[in-house]
């Protein structure tokens, strides 16, 4: 079976739940709309899953062409309007500088009443890269990796892969076939990409998606037969950066270089 994109997701705000498009327009900083917007805490720190692993029961809708910006609660509150980037403030992530603008609006206000906690919203003005402000604007999992890993982990499904936030889910491949793809070049839909690194997990993976409450040892799982991967420890999906701009759409082709077969 050829290989092929069956989910798209991104996060118009980091660390919110996700939006799963049809189809999305890849571009060399991502998809535009993609962590659009972050949280800082009150100290100017990046406020994301690791710090509250309910944030993933928001959900978001954004249109960047209207630049309405909707946030509903799991109480039902629905909080929305038009975000306005206000004036430049100095904040970094990962590290680095990652120029931004605080918004003005109600959403700052109801997210640090959900989590108990003051917050600003923040507007990327590149859209927040997953990995480091210079690499990151593509990610990919396979099913077979994340059926692989659920049966580590005792389950008898496969994992869901929204814990893993990737911008790609694909099928047809092997299990984890493609770490094998760091370094080559890959056609997605219109769009071509370079697999740079592996993506370390953390312990939000543990979380489940729609309620983030911890029920699913996917470290220990991880530890147990992929400690150490090409890059990072605990791997699981690739990451990397977009040569060649275009669409991709669920059912687009997946297509390697060079196809290399995974011995199971």
């Amino acid at each position: 079976m050829a290989a092929s994109v069956v989910r798209i997701s991104i996060a118009p705000v980091k660390a919110l739940g996700l939006v799963h498009p049809e189809q999305v327009d890849l571009g060399t900083t991502g998809v535009e709309g993609d962590r659009r917007f972050w949280l800082v805490d009150a100290a100017g720190r990046l406020f994301n899953g690791k710090s509250c692993p309910q944030l993933m029961q928001v959900r978001p809708e954004w249109d960047e062409s209207s630049r309405r910006l909707a946030l509903r609660f799991p109480d039902g509150k629905l909080v929305e309007g038009v975000a306005q980037p206000a004036d430049a403030v100095e904040a970094s992530m990962y590290g680095e500088a990652h120029p931004s603008r605080a918004v003005d609006g109600p959403w700052a206000a109801a997210l640090s009443e959900f989590v108990g906690a003051p917050l600003t919203l923040l507007w990327s003005e590149s859209g927040a890269a997953d990995r480091s402000t210079s690499a990151g604007w593509m990610s990919l999992v396979s099913r077979a990796s994340l059926a692989r890993l659920g049966r580590q982990a005792g389950e008898h499904r496969p994992v869901d892969g929204r814990r893993f936030r990737m911008l790609f889910e694909i099928d047809g491949v092997g299990p984890h076939q493609e770490d094998l793809w760091i370094g080559e070049r890959v056609r997605i839909g219109g769009a071509t990409v370079l697999p740079v690194g592996d993506v370390g997990r953390c312990a939000v993976t543990k979380c489940d998606p729609d309620t983030g409450v911890s029920d699913l040892d996917t470290l220990g799982a991880l530890a147990s037969y992929r400690r150490e991967g090409r890059t990072e420890p605990l791997p699981l999906g690739v990451y990397g950066d977009v040569l060649v701009p275009g669409r991709v759409g669920v059912g687009d082709p997946v297509v390697p270089e060079v196809t290399v077969t995974v011995a199971q």
